[in-house]
């Protein structure tokens, strides 16, 4: 698995990338995957991150937020929210990183790494760089998830936790109307909160969020290999003309959590 080797510097993480099963550990502060060519996520322990004391957290901002970022993160008055906005960028940059490393370029220093956020309109909030990648981040629980790849993506991942009757009957609905195929029947098992994952992780993709209706995204099928097929709302389609369109999608469990992931490929298109 990646682990984090021993830091050059205070305040560096430096990951090993690994090719093989995503792995959540609270225990280990960074994991780098490269779960499919040409797409990067990284995993930041958000439960060792608030275990590691004021001084590990400053040092690691010291080494990897940039001017602006140092101050914005001053700004913020709960701890938890600052210990949040922390992990997320780290994650991003790794991802980041891990995708120049996988592309054959040397990668970009951390606090030179800009990332920056829409700041208005449908798509206000979406995670953006200055570097000819697209991001996506995710938060839940104990972790902060972040994937970066030359096309769009769009990822979420959920915490283990009792969905409300009300959402239950919305998710519901996917199952009862899939079809009679192998794929149509994995999907009429599948958990809850992974059909959320994967409503979240589309209308990310596409950089809405939860500003669309997630019955705009109706799930249709998921196949063994953890594809999850879906076709498109009225409503989304209004905002995305193109949605629905050949994108490479995964759904998956993991430790609990339930992890969703949603990437084009502009090499292949």
């Amino acid at each position: 698995m990646s682990t984090v080797d021993a830091a050059s510097a205070p305040g560096e993480l430096r990951p090993r990338t690994d090719t093989g099963p995503l792995v959540l550990d609270p225990e280990v502060p960074l994991r780098v995957f490269r779960p499919t060519p040409g797409l990067a996520l990284s995993v930041v322990s958000l439960a060792w991150l608030r275990a590691a004391g004021d001084d590990v957290r400053a040092r690691l901002a010291s080494w990897h937020l940039g001017p602006e970022e140092a101050s914005y993160v001053g700004t913020l008055a709960l701890r938890r929210r600052r210990e949040e906005w922390l992990a997320g960028r780290m994650a991003l940059k790794y991802a980041v990183r891990a995708h120049q490393e996988h592309s054959g370029r040397a990668p970009t220093a951390c606090r030179d790494i800009r990332i920056e956020q829409v700041a208005q309109g449908l798509r206000a909030g979406k995670p953006v760089t200055d570097l000819p990648v697209e991001v996506g981040l995710t938060h839940s629980g104990d972790y902060a998830v972040a994937v970066c790849g030359t096309g769009a993506v769009g990822v979420d991942l959920e915490r283990p936790r009792t969905v409300s009757p009300p959402l239950a009957r919305i998710l519901a609905e996917d199952g009862g109307s899939a079809g009679a195929d192998p794929a149509g029947q994995r999907l009429r098992v599948m958990p809850l909160l992974l059909r959320w994952a994967c409503k979240e992780a589309v209308l990310k993709y596409y950089g809405f969020g939860l500003r669309v209706d997630t019955r705009e995204v109706r799930l249709t099928g998921w196949h063994e290999d953890g594809r999850f097929a879906w076709r498109p709302g009225p409503e989304l389609l209004r905002h995305a003309p193109a949605a629905g369109g050949e994108l490479r999608t995964r759904a998956c469990e993991l430790d609990g959590y339930h992890l969703a992931l949603v990437w084009s490929d502009p090499a292949s298109t």
